[in-house]
C-alpha cells in the first residue's frame, strides 16, 4: 500500500465548493471521477482544507491510499486526461504507507500553515474581466489604513468574531503569521498566512478591512472586533470571487514538489 499526494489547481467558478455533495458538482467529485476512470477503482480523497463555492485553488493538497504503482508523470497526466478544463493535477508524490504509523503524512493534519490570497478590484465601475476572479469595491480604498488595521490580527488570537456560524472547527484560536496588503493600480491583493483558518475567516477579515479602507471604521476598530469574539460586530462576509487557496506548508521531510509560484496567482505574477 502507498500513500499518494497530489497538488490540485482549480478555477472555483461553476463548482459548489470542494467537498463532495450528492449533486456531484464539486471539485472533489470531479477529481474522484477522474481517478475512477484512470484506475478503474473507487478512490476517496482527503484534502488539506475545504473551499467554498466560487473559491479558487492555486494549490490544494490531497492524499489517498492505493496499491497501484504508477510514476508521478503517469498520475498527473493520466488523471488530467479525465478532468474538466477547470481542474488539473499539478504534481504527484508517492509516500510509504504504514497503517500503524501515527506520524505518517496526512494532507490536513500534517499541514503547518496555510496561505490565502484575496484579490480585490477597486474601481468606480465594475469590470466584466474580473467577474469571478476578484472581489469589487467601488469606494476608494486607503492602503495604509487597511495595513494598520490588519496589524491587530497578527499573532495567536481567538478569531470567533470572524468565524461563520456553521464552522465545525474544534477551536477558534489560530495563529496569524502574516498579513500583507499590496496595491497594483486598481487591484489590491490581501495575503494571509495562518496555522489554520476558520470557515469564512478570510472573507470576514477582508470585509472588515474594507470597512477600514473606505473610512467607515478606524484601524483600531479591528482590534475591538477581535476582542469582542462576536461575529455580529464584524463586517458582513465578503464575496468569494477573489479568494484563492494559495499554499499549504508541510515539513521538508515529506519532500513534496510544491512550486513557490503557487504563492502568486498566475495573472498577477506580471504585476509583482
Amino acid at each position: 500500500m502507498k500513500r499518494l499526494v497530489l497538488g490540485v489547481q482549480y478555477d472555483g467558478q461553476g463548482w459548489r465548493g470542494w467537498q463532495t455533495q450528492p449533486s456531484g458538482d464539486t471539485v472533489q467529485d470531479a477529481l474522484e471521477r477522474a481517478l475512477l476512470r484512470f484506475t478503474n477503482q473507487e478512490i476517496r480523497t482527503l484534502c488539506a482544507g475545504r473551499t467554498d463555492a466560487g473559491v479558487h485553488g492555486l494549490e490544494q493538497v490531497v492524499h489517498f491510499d492505493t496499491e497501484l504503482s504508477r510514476t508521478p508523470y503517469s498520475w498527473v497526466n493520466g488523471v488530467n486526461a479525465f478532468l474538466p478544463p477547470t481542474v488539473a493535477v499539478q504534481w504527484a508524490k508517492e509516500l510509504e504507507f504504514d497503517a500503524e504509523d501515527q506520524n505518517q503524512f496526512h494532507a490536513r493534519f500534517s499541514a503547518r500553515a496555510r496561505t490565502y490570497h484575496y484579490v480585490l478590484h477597486n474601481s468606480k465601475i465594475r469590470s466584466p474581466m474580473w467577474i469571478g476572479r476578484a472581489g469589487w469595491v467601488f469606494r476608494p480604498l486607503d492602503l495604509a489604513l487597511m495595513q494598520q488595521g490588519a496589524a491587530h490580527l497578527l499573532g495567536e488570537h481567538d478569531f470567533s468574531a470572524f468565524r461563520a456560524a456553521e464552522c465545525q472547527a474544534k477551536s477558534p484560536v489560530k495563529h496569524m503569521y502574516e498579513i500583507q496588503i499590496r496595491q497594483h493600480g486598481e487591484l489590491f491583493v490581501f495575503t494571509l498566512k495562518a496555522s489554520a483558518f476558520l470557515h469564512h475567516m478570510v472573507r470576514n477579515i477582508v470585509g472588515s478591512l474594507i470597512f477600514v479602507g473606505t473610512g467607515k471604521r478606524a484601524p483600531d476598530w479591528v482590534a475591538e472586533v477581535l476582542a469582542s469574539r462576536d461575529r455580529s460586530v464584524a463586517a458582513p462576509t465578503f464575496m468569494p470571487d477573489g479568494l484563492y487557496l494559495a499554499k499549504i506548508d508541510y515539513e521538508e521531510k515529506w519532500m513534496l514538489p510544491q512550486p513557490e509560484a503557487a504563492l502568486i496567482p498566475g495573472f498577477l505574477s506580471l504585476l509583482a
